[in-house]
């Protein structure tokens, strides 16, 4: 069922059952993406989930877009669809997509909550790198794992929402971003993830091993738009609409 987002931010319909909603235009040419390319029923089988009738068929994911993400519920792991970015702080001016400061009163009692942990689920995860004129695309994934999670949680408001946890760079993000990178849990961890208190889930908060990962590169043309921004000095930022 299509869930509606309000006139306030504008909606647009899409195939996974939410409505995307319209970021201003500055802040998607400055935004995370990352890309879930399998369907929800072979989500389902590596998580050990119900596809919960999610019609998720794989595609790219960025924010204000819907995505799949596991939740624990009485009956098991279950597939729901969400949108990519929380609600801000009341001085805030758009949706968050990554939880930085874990100690922050804005996140501390979400993270806390058992029930408002998930995981999103991610084939691989793009960086940009370079400046303005030589911005090249970094994609991130991990060859032993070609479906793995990050750590994420929820929030429930006028659209169900979600966002992940970032945490310190490894060697091989931080060559690219060395200010943070998603937080990746090893499949032994997921339920810990979803089911421990916040004592214990806190403790998976740490840098994925960079020699389980592998980075691709993908320069962009300078006559693309992506090259054409202003301030040729000013590196970009993947991770810029976190608190």
């Amino acid at each position: 069922m299509v869930q509606s987002i309000g006139a306030k931010t504008g909606a647009r319909r899409v195939a996974s059952g939410l409505t995307r909603r319209c970021l201003p235009r500055q802040r998607r040419v400055m935004c995370n993406l990352y890309r879930l390319d399998a369907p929800a029923q072979h989500i389902a089988d590596i998580f050990d989930a119900q596809a919960g009738g999610d019609p998720w068929a794989g595609g790219y994911v960025a924010p204000g877009r819907p995505a799949p993400v596991i939740v624990r519920q009485d009956r098991g792991r279950v597939i729901v669809p969400r949108m990519w970015g929380v609600p801000p702080p009341p001085k805030g001016d758009h949706p968050i997509t990554n939880v930085r400061n874990l100690s922050s009163p804005f996140w501390i009692g979400t993270l806390r909550h058992i029930g408002a942990r998930c995981l999103v689920p991610v084939t691989r995860f793009q960086e940009w790198g370079g400046r303005a004129g030589a911005r090249t695309k970094h994609w991130f994934s991990l060859p032993s794992r070609p479906i793995f999670a990050f750590a994420g949680i929820l929030r429930d408001s006028e659209v169900p929402s979600f966002a992940f946890l970032t945490t310190e760079a490894n060697p091989l993000v931080g060559s690219v971003h060395p200010k943070a990178m998603p937080l990746i849990l090893h499949p032994e961890d997921y339920e810990t993830w979803l089911a421990a208190d916040w004592k214990r889930a806190a403790q998976l908060v740490a840098p994925f091993p960079s020699q389980l990962m592998h980075m691709e590169s993908d320069p962009v043309a300078p006559h693309l738009p992506e090259n054409r921004g202003r301030g040729g000095d000013v590196p970009i930022d993947l991770f810029g609409s976190g608190a």
